[in-house]
């Protein structure tokens, strides 16, 4: 599968773009700022761009009006074509965001429900009673998504909704040549319309990838044979950003070995969770980090541990962004161009060094050396061995590495050296080193 061996990268378009809170009715190419970003993404080296959602909706998106007609804050069907088409002529893969658990009350059928009421043909397509009523006082009563009700919950039982929705993703692989989905809200679908959104996706393009949003829990409820292909990993992503500010690596080190290690109990060994640092939902990491120099150190331990890693637009220069109390749009902040610093150097460095690399794109997960501030793990892959060292401390440090010494290769720099039996580790340093003995 292609999407086990890049890098991903998240856009959210209505605020990357500068779209207006509330849908107005004007129709702007603002998805076109995209196409100002295509060198900088080259650049770095990402290989899938992840929209989140771009169809017709009331506000903010995950609450659709039309899964067939690009929002028109953001422009014509048209003008997402011309970007998809640009990415793919980079070598680019295009995922869109599926939102399929539920609508927003603008969506064209609940509409129909609402004026014609037991007479709609679309009366089945949700749960709604119409001895209720609703918030909205709408004289009916309808389920929505977790308590909120301008979210209207779609009824995934009945084949008619079913049929329309994949008709909608036959469109998009057609008019965008979309190559994979973003299932939201996974954790709510059933494995039923898992396993028929994944037969046909396969029936459209055998590579077609497919990854879920869940939260907790037990990730095969949706990922495996059949299901999807992979889900996000957010016990990684708050084991990252908390180890470092606890100055406790035995966090991200514990999950790590529960998810990847050779071990007995491992949950998932062999599988390419969704891997992040920040996402569209949750604080930026440099607004998570308390020091914002351990954001190198903490990227590289993405780029280096299991799973499939995707950037969020803006945080490879490091911006902030933390969650307000019930408003989002710190983390959807409008740029009008993408920044390069260090921080991105040092990105693009990490991103190339995984490309490269069989054990970390498919190797498992081995504790070398850990302590609070110190962690040297192994990831091995078809005779390749790689080591990821990490020193958080202000001072340097002395990792025993044993058998693992000899000649290396940094994977970031190309350079080789000569890996000691007790090898230092400057003061708040990261390296990828490939085993060459």
């Amino acid at each position: 599968m292609w999407a086990y061996e890049r890098t991903f990268y998240q856009i959210y378009p209505l605020g990357m773009c500068g779209a207006p809170m509330e849908n107005d009715g004007v129709t702007v190419p603002r998805i076109r700022r995209v196409l100002d970003w295509g060198d900088h993404l080259e650049k770095l080296g990402v290989g899938a761009v992840v929209f989140n959602p771009v169809f017709q909706s009331d506000r903010h998106g995950y609450d659709t009006r039309d899964f067939l007609t690009v929002d028109c804050r953001l422009g014509t069907n048209q003008d997402f074509k011309d970007v998809c088409d640009d990415l793919h002529r980079r070598g680019i893969k295009v995922v869109l965001d599926g939102v399929f658990h539920h609508v927003g009350r603008g969506f064209w059928a609940f509409q129909d429900v609402l004026r014609n009421r037991e007479g709609s043909p679309y009366k089945d397509w949700f749960h709604i009673n119409f001895g209720g009523n609703s918030n909205y006082n709408d004289g009916l009563w309808y389920e929505g998504w977790e308590g909120h009700y301008e979210l209207v919950k779609l009824n995934l039982s009945n084949p008619q909704v079913v049929d329309y929705l994949f008709s909608c993703i036959r469109q998009w692989v057609e008019e965008f040549g979309v190559d994979g989905l973003r299932l939201d809200v996974a954790y709510l679908l059933s494995q039923d319309f898992l396993r028929s959104i994944r037969s046909f996706c396969d029936s459209l393009k055998p590579d077609f990838f497919l990854y879920g949003e869940i939260l907790g829990g037990d990730y095969r409820r949706i990922m495996g044979d059949g299901l999807l292909h992979s889900c996000t990993n957010y016990e990684c992503f708050k084991g990252l950003w908390s180890s470092f500010n606890d100055k406790n690596l035995f966090e991200i080190n514990h999950s790590l070995n529960r998810l990847f290690s050779d071990g007995q109990y491992t949950l998932y060994r062999g599988c390419h969770l969704f891997s992040f640092a920040d996402n569209h939902d949750v604080n930026r990491l440099a607004s998570n980090l308390h020091r914002s120099d351990d954001m190198p150190l903490c990227y590289a331990i993405l780029f280096a541990m299991p799973g499939v890693p995707c950037l969020y637009y803006g945080s490879e220069w490091g911006i902030q962004g933390a969650k307000g109390r019930g408003d989002d749009s710190a983390l959807r902040p409008a740029l009008e161009k993408p920044e390069w610093n260090d921080l991105t150097d040092r990105i693009a460095g990490l991103i190339r060094a995984r490309a490269g690399s069989k054990a970390l794109n498919g190797g498992g997960y081995q504790t070398v050396v850990i302590t609070n501030r110190q962690l040297v793990f192994l990831r091995q892959y078809e005779g390749e061995r790689v080591l990821c060292a990490v020193n958080l401390d202000d001072a340097d440090y002395t990792a025993r590495l044993g058998g693992y010494s000899g000649p290396a290769t940094d994977l970031e720099t190309g350079e080789t050296l000569t890996l000691g039996e007790n090898q230092l580790l400057p003061a708040r340093t990261a390296f990828i080193w490939r085993l060459d003995n």
